[in-house]
């Protein structure tokens, strides 16, 4: 698997200019909040200034997230009715469905498939917080025959997994209640949801009340200790504000879920695309070994480095398993 696969660069471009637009639309004039780390609570420093939106670093835990951030509100209407949302749902994500069946979804039905296996075995409902396009849930029910439910506010995208067939609620967890879910062992899970939230204390607060004990929580999210984040810094196009506004890593996403009271179970950065990032954008580059690196190194060396990456928790995409005290 490479970037362009999953993330073609004239579409990915084309959601990348769409987003501008949808900034002078939704967060002109915005109300702001100055906030601290989401993580630890921690002071930053100024670090980043991308999108008109500044970042701060924390001191502490190094996570990376927006400060001064606008209030709820604006975000709500960006995801609901910006016009980057709606290319991502109606043009992008179609656009890349099969590759990303293949190459994303099937290889996680089957990795969340162990993980349930491994820390809930008497899982009765999985539930896909922030399902999209419904593709990991039809991968996932193909393995594993139990009740199931996605959780999707974009009429777009909500519309697309009812079409399928799927157990769909139309609304952000926020506004989700008990009486949604079934009152047996269940396994949340949630991908690449994590960095796009206001507030990522009070959803997991929010998770855990709808929650029974021993609940299980599978999610991934971008660390902002990856390496092609922390090497391409300011021009890496995963820092694109204001889709992204959250950037922890496996040390301060640790602290934020022990504070909230979850259990955690296993912490790791399987991803597979670090290097290639960093070979596509190379001209960003500021560190001599690294531009180096991807012009002497054959493809078995980067195939290494890439494992070497990941298997230190190094790798920008991250994936958490963790469960309700």
């Amino acid at each position: 698997m490479n970037e362009n696969d999953i993330r073609p660069q004239a579409l990915f471009d084309e959601l990348l200019r769409l987003n501008k637009l949808d900034i002078k639309k939704y967060f002109t004039n915005t109300i702001n909040e100055n906030i601290m780390c989401p993580a630890c609570g921690s002071k930053g420093q100024k670090s980043i200034v991308k999108n008109n939106f500044n970042f701060d670093e924390c001191l502490n835990c190094k996570s990376l997230y927006v400060s001064p951030r606008p209030k709820k509100k604006y975000f709500d209407a960006y995801y609901t009715e910006g016009e980057a949302s709606k290319y991502w749902a109606t043009t992008f994500y179609k656009a890349t469905e099969k590759n990303r069946t293949k190459m994303l979804w099937k290889p996680k039905a089957k990795m969340i498939k162990k993980k349930i296996e491994t820390f809930a075995p008497d899982t009765k409902q999985i539930i896909d917080i922030g399902g999209g396009y419904g593709l990991f849930m039809i991968e996932f029910l193909k393995l594993l025959k139990i009740d199931h439910l996605v959780i999707e506010p974009s009429k777009y995208l909500s519309a697309t997994c009812e079409q399928k067939g799927l157990k769909t609620l139309v609304k952000f967890l926020e506004n989700a209640k008990k009486k949604d879910f079934i009152n047996n062992k269940k396994t949340f899970v949630s991908f690449e949801l994590f960095e796009h939230l206001h507030d990522p204390k009070a959803f997991l607060n929010t998770l855990k009340k709808l929650m029974n004990k021993k609940d299980l929580f599978i999610f991934t999210t971008l660390s902002g200790m990856g390496l092609d984040i922390r090497t391409l810094w300011e021009n890496s196009k995963a820092i694109s504000p204001p889709m992204h506004l959250n950037f922890l890593n496996p040390k301060s996403i640790t602290m934020l879920l022990k504070k909230v009271g979850f259990e955690i179970l296993e912490i790791n950065t399987p991803g597979k695309l670090d290097i290639d990032i960093m070979s596509n954008n190379k001209i960003y580059l500021k560190d001599k070994f690294w531009r180096d690196f991807l012009e002497y190194a054959d493809i078995k060396e980067k195939r290494i480095m890439q494992k070497i990456i990941s298997g230190n928790q190094l790798s920008s995409h991250m994936m958490v398993v963790c469960r309700k005290i």
